[in-house]
């Protein structure tokens, strides 16, 4: 009885084992067969957010310098200059250039002059002279020009006739007539000797005989009245 008991005992650990084996076979092919089932709530897989670029970094930007600013504007004023003078003397005299513009009637001419006080006698640019005779009174025919060159025909009174001494050459009379003569204000009538000054800068020469007691010329001066 007690073997008996022995070989059943050890025939139902046999077995035990046997089918334990057999299960653990049946596991492992089980696993490798069939594919597992996914499941909704264990197995479902979140995709995170994307994450955002990062800024661009500053500091690697190349710099940009910034348009130069004007803090302060230094501007240099020129010291005023002392006015000048424009009457003299006790008799508060004008005072004129070496160079002036000067009405000369009744041909009403604006001409450019030169202002000589080293001539005695005003003398003036003209052009076809001749002398001619009315009513037995003498007179003189003769053009002046204009600043476009034009021709304007003159015939005055005779008043006498003047040696002028020449640097080069003959001594040369000339005719004189007298004209209305402004500058600086001053409107006299005086003698006026008729010349070819097509070789001089200025078609009238202003002498003594208008300075007098009329203007005071600074040389260093030009175009003090103006047109």
């Amino acid at each position: 009885m007690y073997i008996n008991r022995t070989i059943l005992y050890s025939s139902d650990m046999t077995f035990t084992r046997l089918f334990a084996i057999v299960l653990l076979l049946l596991g492992v092919s089980g696993c490798a067969s069939v594919e597992p089932t996914p499941d909704s709530q264990s197995t479902q897989v979140t995709t995170a957010p994307a994450c955002p670029e990062p800024p661009p970094c500053p500091v690697c930007e190349p710099a940009i310098c910034p348009e130069p600013q004007v803090i302060e504007k230094i501007v240099e004023v020129p010291a005023p200059q002392p006015p000048q003078a424009t009457t003299a003397g006790d008799m508060h005299l004008p005072i004129v250039g070496e160079v002036e513009w000067v009405m000369v009637e009744p041909a009403a001419l604006l001409l450019e002059a030169r202002i000589d006080t080293g001539a005695e006698t005003t003398s003036i640019h003209a052009e076809d002279i001749q002398l001619v005779e009315k009513d037995g009174k003498r007179y003189v025919r003769f053009n002046l020009l204009n600043e476009e060159g034009v021709k304007i025909q003159q015939e005055l009174r005779l008043r006498r006739r003047v040696l002028i001494k020449q640097l080069v050459g003959e001594p040369e009379r000339r005719y004189v007539v007298r004209m209305w003569v402004t500058l600086a204000g001053t409107r006299s009538r005086i003698d006026v000797n008729l010349s070819d000054r097509e070789d001089f800068e200025y078609p009238l020469l202003v002498g003594r005989n208008f300075l007098v007691d009329s203007v005071i010329v600074d040389v260093s001066r030009r175009y003090t009245q103006g047109r």
